[in-house]
């Protein structure tokens, strides 16, 4: 599995599959039960692939399958690779109270210009909230390189499973 270079934080692929969605599903229900290296569960149609407790580190990833039956003899794969769901929360908050602020400076530096004003601290706020942004995205990118290995080891043992039915 290739990992690309684009502006993805959390790749994603799809997968046609030539089997029906429940046999798909039972076949990770069943694996879950003796795989001593991957934690799996499923809801519904959805199942997820993480790596065990005392191998995680802070940028490890999880897989989240979903398969459903799309014709009769037609399964389709969706797989989202992503970082635990406190880190992705994490990131969001981080990301949305930098957006805010720079919304407020935006909106500081519009008021004192319109009072004439110095507007040079919203402006020198606005940048380093700039670059706080690409810390945070280049941060995302730093981790998603960091639990590389592990996405191709989930990717990997998906595929087997899938390739046992």
């Amino acid at each position: 599995m290739e990992i690309s270079n684009d502006i993805v934080l959390r790749p994603r692929f799809f997968k046609d599959l030539k089997i029906p969605p429940e046999k798909a599903l039972e076949a990770f229900e069943k694996i879950a039960k003796t795989s001593p290296d991957f934690k799996i569960s499923r809801v519904d149609h959805h199942v997820f692939i993480r790596i065990p407790k005392k191998e995680q580190h802070f940028w490890s990833p999880q897989l989240h399958l979903e398969i459903y039956e799309t014709t009769e003899t037609q399964t389709e794969l969706k797989g989202l690779f992503g970082p635990s769901p406190t880190v992705w929360t994490l990131f969001m908050f981080l990301h949305f109270i930098v957006a805010i602020l720079f919304i407020s400076a935006g909106i500081w530096m519009y008021v004192n210009m319109t009072l004439d004003q110095s507007f040079i601290f919203p402006v020198v706020g606005m940048i380093f909230l700039l670059i706080v942004w690409f810390v945070l995205y280049f941060a995302g990118r730093l981790g998603r390189e960091a639990g590389a290995t592990q996405m191709k080891e989930l990717y990997l043992f998906m595929k087997s499973t899938l390739e046992s039915v």
